[in-house]
């Protein structure tokens, strides 16, 4: 049959219109996240699907993925933003990425790389608004400005950048909004006074929906892209389509008496008499484990609830008497408008987020793309 026992589908289309949906939102440069692989959808065909929709700028966590981008000759401006001390900047340098620092030794990594290469870094600075995580403080923003203006001055950066993360913009009535915004205007107010006037940027994709205020001159954001709502709820909301499905082929029907204990600990049990239906995809595919009795897949016709423990390899399910064979499909999840469950619908069953079931997702998966957004 040469039909994949299990694959994720990645529409490029729905990718790209979701960035033209975002950049018409907005109506200014819209700097699209493709970290994590394009958040389990592909790094580079994620890349091309939102240039293709409008985006102006791409950022990645990590140079490594930034030069997987050039390598693959995506062109388009690019940043990377998270090093550890004794990252070599020169390769990047040379492919003309923009980097991040967020504390003086790590621009004097870069003047170093700079200096080596003869390439002027273009740079951006990460002030820490009240997230804790990265960026300098606001006791140390004032000497990595110094630094970097005497950098600048000294032809070897250019301050392209000036930018924060938000802690709480998936809750937009939070009190830490607004003191994150006067934080980083005060931080913009002192880089500009020496000098410094990179272009700002503050908003990740819940700002990017339901925040105006923090668009300021570009936003950045990413899981919106893939048509997941931040807040929460439905995307459609927002103009935005989920861009993955995610399923397998039944393995294995059989039919077992009430009260059989289904998969390890017998956390399970059918009440009455049933077929249970294999399903060949695990832990180690990226299913969690926490999925067991809580999470729904279609199969059959209707939405059914893993029926006990996710096993590394598979899962089963009780379909009762539905007319489920081996071969069939299961749809773990999907847009939602074919009865399939949605990625939100997992992260409520499970309590955790969409962007931690479409970033893990994978394993022995096979990709698989559709539409031509971005085709080369």
């Amino acid at each position: 049959m040469n039909t994949p026992r299990a694959e994720v589908v990645v529409d490029l289309d729905a990718i790209a219109a979701n960035a033209a949906a975002l950049r018409e939102r907005v109506g200014r440069p819209l700097m699209a996240v493709v970290k994590a692989d394009g958040y389990g959808h592909g790094l580079v065909p994620a890349a091309r699907a939102v240039l293709a929709g409008g985006a102006d700028q791409l950022g990645v966590a990590v140079l490594e993925e930034a030069l997987a981008l050039r390598a693959a000759g995506v062109s388009a401006p690019l940043l990377a933003w998270l090093h550890t001390p004794g990252t070599d900047f020169a390769p990047a340098l040379a492919a003309d990425v923009e980097v991040s620092v967020n504390a003086e030794w790590g621009l004097a990594e870069v003047v170093d790389a700079a200096r080596a290469t003869g390439r002027t870094a273009r740079l951006h600075l990460f002030v820490d608004t009240g997230l804790s995580r990265e960026g300098a403080t606001v006791a140390d923003w004032p000497g990595l400005v110094a630094a970097a203006a005497r950098a600048q001055d000294a032809g070897e950066v250019e301050v392209v950048g000036l930018w924060s993360h938000m802690a709480y913009a998936d809750a937009p009535t939070h009190p830490t909004i607004g003191a994150q915004v006067r934080l980083f205007d005060e931080a913009v107010g002192l880089a500009r006074a020496a000098g410094l006037d990179g272009r700002r940027h503050l908003a990740n994709s819940a700002a990017t929906v339901a925040l105006p205020d923090t668009w300021y001159d570009m936003v950045r954001p990413g899981i919106a892209l893939y048509g997941l709502d931040p807040l929460g709820g439905d995307p459609a909301v927002h103009g935005l389509r989920p861009a993955m499905t995610v399923r397998a082929r039944v393995a294995l029907t059989k039919r077992v008496a009430a009260g059989a204990g289904v998969s390890y600990g017998h956390t399970y049990a059918p009440a009455t008499d049933t077929t249970l239906a294999l399903v060949p995809v695990g832990y180690a595919d990226g299913v969690p484990r926490a999925a067991g009795n809580r999470a729904p897949v279609l199969a059959g016709g209707a939405q059914r609830v893993i029926a006990g423990r996710v096993c590394m390899d598979q899962f089963v399910l009780d379909v009762d008497d539905a007319a489920v064979a081996p071969g069939d499909e299961v749809v773990l999840w999907g847009p939602g408008d074919g009865g399939e469950p949605t990625a939100q619908q997992w992260a409520d069953a499970l309590d955790t987020i969409h962007y931690e079931l479409v970033t893990r997702v994978g394993g022995r998966f096979t990709r698989r793309y559709v539409g031509s957004a971005g085709a080369v």
